[in-house]
């Protein structure tokens, strides 16, 4: 890999996960107990599914989709799973994105330390930078009057705010105009979409890198993969 110019990074399912409090109970009371690595897992294998699927997931059913395989991956039969679906999309509906994965923090100072221009770019909805800074994550040093808390970035795009989402090239601009740096392939972007983030950096003429930690990718070929985001250091070391 080349020398990077900087690094830019998702924010769903690199940094924060479905919120396990809404998501549990109703598991629990079918009698599922998945850890927190098992939600972790199931979030991969729901986004590989959708990657694997032969059309973009429509926008209305995109949550429920999502919550059929991840439920699945907890051990829930088929036979439950509709039911559960409609319980657990009530219980996230506005809190889906609340949770700091495991090592995510210590994975995002690993690659803040590398020195290099950092931002988010997320598909979000209109709440990711302030969620991200309440959870102590990270916050934008451009805004200065927000608490700050967590590892400092250059900034973080929310597709609800910039109005363009991934796999649009368009996002990305945002994110290197506000950092200073001009698009190329030295422009690394961490996602765990093949769909959305590998390719929308392709199209943006940057580097992905597909946060991948089960192997899950339906098209490992042609772009560079990481199990864990602590990794990422080690990777651009050669």
């Amino acid at each position: 890999m080349a020398a990077p110019s900087a690094i830019l990074l998702d924010a769903g399912g690199v940094l924060v996960f479905p919120e396990p409090a809404r998501v549990l109970p109703p598991l629990h009371a079918a009698g599922f107990t998945p850890d927190l690595a098992t939600l972790e897992r199931a979030h991969y294998r729901a986004m590989a599914v959708q990657d694997a699927a032969p059309l973009p997931p429509a926008t209305a059913t995109w949550w429920r989709d999502y919550l059929l395989t991840y439920i699945a991956s907890c051990g829930v039969p088929e036979a439950k799973r509709e039911a559960l679906v409609a319980q657990i999309h009530q219980g996230v509906r506005g809190h889906s994105w609340a949770h700091v994965g495991l090592g995510a923090v210590d994975g995002l100072r690993a690659v803040a330390a590398l020195g290099l221009p950092m931002g988010v770019v997320s598909n979000s909805d209109g709440t990711v930078e302030a969620d991200l800074c309440r959870l102590g994550v990270c916050y934008a040093t451009e805004r200065t009057e927000r608490t700050r808390t967590g590892v400092p970035v250059g900034i973080v795009i929310d597709s609800a705010v910039v109005g363009v989402a991934k796999p649009d090239p368009a996002i990305f601009s945002f994110a290197l105009d506000a950092l200073g740096v001009p698009p190329s392939e030295a422009v690394l972007h961490v996602g765990d979409s093949l769909r959305y983030d590998v390719a929308g950096a392709l199209a943006a003429g940057l580097q992905p890198v597909h946060l991948d930690p089960y192997g899950f990718c339906p098209e490992p070929d042609g772009h560079q993969h990481i199990r864990r985001l602590a990794d990422l250091p080690s990777l651009l070391a050669g």
